[in-house]
């Protein structure tokens, strides 16, 4: 099962901003304990690369690089054991690296230039970001409609009330939300929380 077809099992994606790296591994066994092996450590925080490692060295982790905006984060990513890489918007450096290294690109894509300038790079799958205020649901499913075989993981403004209407749409492979490792959460060490919540949200998935 390649990397694409794992996110597609999980149907959900955490995305994890972590300031400590200490945090990672706690964090990496209540989201498996919820039933969720899947995560993606923005490069928002200098805790990423460690906690990417953590995280992967575990063996059991679908481990992903978020927020990545140059080739050098690509190296630093894939050498800290991720397996795919997540970009807010759409880099032809990024995404040549990531080919470059063999992990999935996932960059951002919200219009239909972006799309086709994302096929004539070889991808056949996007983030759609921000989501939310990028026409949700509906506007992936508009996109879809010309760009046939193209998947969207929608992220940003997904949350537990409004998964089902992303998850309905058949272009939609997973969703990326942080509802279930909030930073507060973490901060907090509430790790049995992130375990019920992420419960929850495999169920809500499942519905």
């Amino acid at each position: 099962m390649d990397t694409l077809d794992q996110l597609a099992a999980a149907r959900l994606v955490p995305v994890v901003v972590l300031d400590d790296a200490a945090d990672a591994a706690p964090l990496a066994a209540a989201l498996a304990a919820g039933g969720l092996p899947v995560a993606e450590v923005t490069f928002r925080t200098a805790a990423a690369a460690d906690s990417i490692r953590a995280m992967s060295e575990r063996g059991d982790m679908l481990v992903g690089a978020g927020t990545v905006l140059t080739p050098a984060q690509v190296d630093q990513a894939v050498a800290a054991g991720a397996s795919y890489v997540v970009s807010p918007g759409l880099s032809r450096a990024v995404v040549e690296r990531c080919q470059e290294h063999g992990v999935l690109a996932l960059p951002g894509a919200v219009t239909a230039t972006e799309i086709q300038a994302a096929l004539e790079l070889g991808l056949t799958t996007v983030k759609f970001f921000p989501a939310g205020t990028s026409g949700g649901p509906k506007a992936i499913a508009a996109l879809a409609a010309p760009f046939g075989g193209l998947r969207f993981v929608p992220t940003g403004g997904v949350s537990a009330a409004n998964l089902h209407e992303y998850l309905a749409v058949p272009a939609v492979v997973a969703v990326g939300g942080s509802w279930m490792v909030s930073k507060d959460l973490v901060r907090a060490g509430d790790f049995a929380g992130i375990t019920r919540l992420t419960a929850e949200a495999v169920a809500l998935t499942r519905r």
